[in-house]
């Protein structure tokens, strides 16, 4: 209930924060759809109804302020809902809150933000982490997450943390950042125990010119009972404006965690506009010791304006006969349950989707 009161105390002072500062935005995206689903069990076809397919459902306040000599405060609040039951995120301000500095050293925040690892799978997803057949997969929990063995996969966002993102020299962006996992002390000395450990460190750097794309990141995670988790990423794009706006997109990733096998994840796809029209079609490889699962995916959207569209997406996933992964879209997974080894789940989607 509180959490209800505080957001509509919010969206109520927002023409209050305009008149004072005009440069504070409330933002935010629409997404709903109705999809076929199969998981691969014997219990057939669902009919679903469901929120953020192409994009995850959310809104959100930014803004900056004018320091002078160019440097600027900005901050961030950004939440996730859900249209099919208008629920709203665990945490209000789940997807991202911050507040930092901007200015020609270029961009340092603090609070719940995207890891160096999410910038660049955003940059090299052919779906831009949106239909079904994405590689959101390749994430799981979100830190701090004390237990990242049950999941096995990279992290996205970071909470308690410090970023730095530099200016852009020739190009080259440089990317940096902790986030402490705030461990509790306790009651029995060692030492090997140390209240450091539980910390994410982490790196990336980007590098753009005309419609290339290149970036790698890493992330290191000091584990307080086991060894230290390992996280990497690689991608790159291209985008042909020669051939009308055709971009080509790929990446690899790489999860890394102690005394589970590790998960990979390659991907690469591409998409095609023609008009208000534009084509999709990813391929998707996930491993994990001898399990091993291949997505195909295709997606279509048509620009009803500049803010709203129609999509329409599938995805077709064949596990090997230890294989159970799943097919991410935005928001949703479609996946057979953990003890059915071997399903093959699939999935169509239809939907509408309106930013504001």
């Amino acid at each position: 209930m509180q959490v209800k009161r505080l957001a509509i105390a919010l969206v109520a002072a927002t023409p209050l924060f305009a008149a004072a500062q005009s440069n504070v935005q409330l933002y935010g995206i629409l997404d709903a759809a109705i999809s076929s689903q199969d998981t691969g069990g014997p219990e057939g076809r669902q009919t679903v109804v469901n929120s953020g397919n192409q994009s995850s459902s959310r809104f959100g306040f930014r803004g900056s302020e004018d320091l002078g000599n160019g440097l600027k405060a900005i901050f961030n609040l950004e939440a996730g809902t859900s249209i099919d039951t208008g629920a709203g995120d665990s945490a209000l301000f789940g997807r991202r809150a911050v507040v930092g500095l901007e200015g020609a050293f270029g961009t340092v925040t603090l609070g719940r933000e995207y890891s160096p690892i999410a910038s660049v799978a955003a940059a090299t997803d052919a779906f831009g982490q949106g239909f079904y057949g994405s590689n959101l997969s390749a994430f799981g929990a979100n830190f701090p997450n004390a237990s990242a063995t049950t999941t096995n996969r990279l992290t996205r966002r970071l909470g308690n943390s410090i970023n730095y993102k530099s200016a852009s020299f020739g190009g080259l962006k440089v990317l940096a950042a902790f986030a402490a996992g705030e461990t509790a002390a306790t009651t029995t000395a060692s030492p090997n125990t140390s209240l450091e450990k539980g910390n994410l460190w982490g790196g990336g750097v980007e590098y753009t010119a005309g419609g290339l794309y290149l970036g790698a990141a890493y992330h290191q995670i000091k584990r307080v009972a086991a060894d230290e988790d390992k996280e990497t990423a690689v991608g790159g794009s291209y985008k042909f404006d020669q051939l009308g706006g055709f971009e080509i997109k790929a990446n690899w990733m790489k999860a890394e965690r102690p005394a589970v096998a590790d998960y990979k994840q390659a991907n690469i796809g591409g998409s095609i506009p023609f008009g208000a029209n534009r084509f999709y079609v990813n391929f998707q490889q996930q491993k994990q010791g001898n399990a091993e699962g291949k997505t195909w995916a295709l997606a279509y959207t048509y620009s009803l304006s500049k803010r709203t569209n129609l999509y329409a997406s599938y995805a077709s996933l064949d596990n090997n006969n230890t294989g159970v992964f799943g097919i991410a879209s935005s928001s949703v997974t479609v996946a057979p349950p953990a003890t059915r080894l071997g399903a093959d789940p699939d999935v169509f989607s239809l939907g509408l989707r309106h930013a504001f």
